[in-house]
């Protein structure tokens, strides 16, 4: 139960600070191989208010709702009402709380086999041709997760909307109580194994310099100012990216010359991203593959699971 209030308190504090702080999608470097050239990995308000009619296109809401439950903790919910209280117009329910997580796992967010998150994802109206646009309401780190998860079967058709709902409602956008009118489609797995990390390559990380593993939890988490799980601190070895020092005061993505500075390595390098669950985790690797990193992989167990192990070691940056 601690383990679960702290990763609960963990996404609070993440996506509160989502709230208070976005950059133009097309001033960013757009790397990525095998992408739709019209559609690339990030795009703008403005853009997808021009292709929502796009036959081919399919747009989600990603978002997951963190609530104060009756003891005082933390939980995770589905925002499924939120959705249907206001969405962008066309737009589905990605609903990562249900059936794109795997509910038999002991960790929140654990990844279903790739022909289940197919199947939702059909089911979603996503098939082989369709192009996606992803979006949520604190600070793309859902979006970015389902993103992955699209690379992870090998779909790369398939894009962010910069700043999210927050961009679109600030610019007065119209939004939508209707649900979505997607047909049925098939969308084919061919995984790509390489995307996800365990415990086991991370454990090797640590030992091995020819890996280079990324914290995205916030500084003062990684420094061991503040504890979340069993222990303070961070996986030895590892640098620290803050997801939320990716993004702008407006919630959008910053320029990708100002988001290189904020990542160091080889762009050859084998990369491994973590945090609480694998969440932010997948928002550094959406940055990283955007500038152009070649070998990124998401830890989706993340510290849930690190920490659940005494043999796995943590460290604390000390004065």
């Amino acid at each position: 139960m601690y383990l679960k209030h702290a990763f609960r308190l963990f996404l609070t504090i993440f996506f509160l600070s989502f709230l208070s702080l976005s950059s133009s999608a097309d001033s960013q470097t757009e790397t990525t191989i095998g992408v739709d050239p019209q559609l690339g990995t990030l795009v703008s308000t403005q853009w997808l208010s021009e292709h929502l009619d796009d036959p081919d296109l399919v747009v989600l809401d990603c978002s997951v709702q963190v609530v104060q439950d009756e003891n005082g903790g933390m939980r995770s919910v589905s925002a499924r009402s939120i959705y249907e209280n206001g969405h962008i117009p066309g737009a589905g329910f990605a609903d990562l709380t249900g059936a794109l997580s795997d509910s038999e796992s002991p960790y929140e967010f654990a990844l279903p086999t790739p022909e289940e998150f197919s199947a939702v994802m059909g089911a979603l109206g996503v098939g082989d041709d369709s192009r996606v646009v992803l979006y949520d309401s604190y600070g793309s780190g859902w979006a970015a997760r389902v993103w992955w998860m699209l690379r992870w079967i090998g779909f790369d058709r398939a894009a962010i909307l910069d700043g999210g709902l927050g961009a679109w409602t600030a610019e007065e956008r119209p939004l939508s109580t209707e649900a979505a009118d997607h047909p049925v489609r098939k969308l084919t797995p061919s995984v790509r194994p390489g995307l996800i990390a365990d415990r086991d390559e991370v454990f090797e990380s640590i030992s091995n310099d020819s890996i280079h593993l990324i914290d995205a939890m916030p500084e003062s988490h990684y420094r061991g100012d503040m504890v979340l799980y069993q222990w303070p601190g961070h996986i030895p070895g590892a640098t620290n990216t803050p997801a939320f020092s990716l993004l702008d005061e407006a919630g959008r993505y910053l320029p990708g010359d100002e988001l290189a500075k904020l990542f160091h390595g080889e762009h050859d390098m084998r990369t491994i991203t973590y945090c609480g669950g694998g969440i932010s985790a997948s928002s550094d690797a959406f940055i990283l593959t955007r500038l152009g990193y070649e070998d990124v992989a998401v830890y989706i167990s993340s510290l849930q699971e690190w920490t659940t192990d005494i043999d796995n070691p943590m460290e604390v940056d000390t004065p």
